[in-house]
């Protein structure tokens, strides 16, 4: 089943903008959280098996001839590595999950969106590609986005402003999923 431009901006436009008019109304409570996100085991359980197994259904659609011998044998692997992760790996799991299914939204964001009949498409598409680098960025060096969290996170005004910016991005993609890309 293949997803429309129009539904996937409107789903990940909002899905990034709801939790930012948290951050806009009650900075501090917000701050407190996102501050707590890089430690937490079970956002890292989550993320973790969640990346993991969206990981293994792109695998298995998979139809390379090379590995086709040797398919079940790679795919019983790497499901053990990510719930092996999940037991030994538990420093910044939670960011190390994030960057995975980051990776694996910037996939389905140009698979989506590669053909679609409107230059407004290269918006979500470089979306996409700051995921991605975000992605391998964050799973070689997740104490970088605590460092990150931390500096966005450091007063009320840079949370209520970053939260805006945010919330503002997030409202733009997902009006162009409702005007732009429902015709594209």
């Amino acid at each position: 089943m293949q997803i429309t431009l129009s539904t996937l901006a409107v789903v990940l436009g909002l899905g990034y903008a709801l939790p930012q008019i948290y951050g806009v109304l009650k900075p501090a409570a917000f701050g407190a959280s996102v501050r707590k996100f890089p430690r937490s085991l079970p956002w890292g359980y989550a993320l973790m098996l969640t990346a993991t197994a969206w990981f293994l259904y792109y695998f298995n659609q998979e139809s390379v001839s090379d590995f086709a011998a040797y398919k079940n044998m790679l795919m019983a692997f790497f499901g053990a590595i990510g719930v092996a992760s999940c037991f030994f790996v538990k420093d910044y799991l939670a960011v190390r999950g994030l960057a995975v299914v980051l990776m694996l939204i910037g996939k389905v964001i140009c698979d989506t969106a590669r053909w679609a009949d409107t230059e407004w498409r290269l918006l979500i598409i470089s979306w996409a590609y700051v995921m991605v680098i975000a992605g391998i960025w964050f799973t070689i060096y997740p104490w970088h986005l605590r460092d990150l969290l931390n500096w966005g996170t450091a007063n009320e005004k840079r949370i209520r402003l970053g939260s805006a910016i945010r919330l503002a991005f997030g409202l733009l993609v997902a009006v162009l999923g409702l005007t732009v890309f429902r015709a594209a």
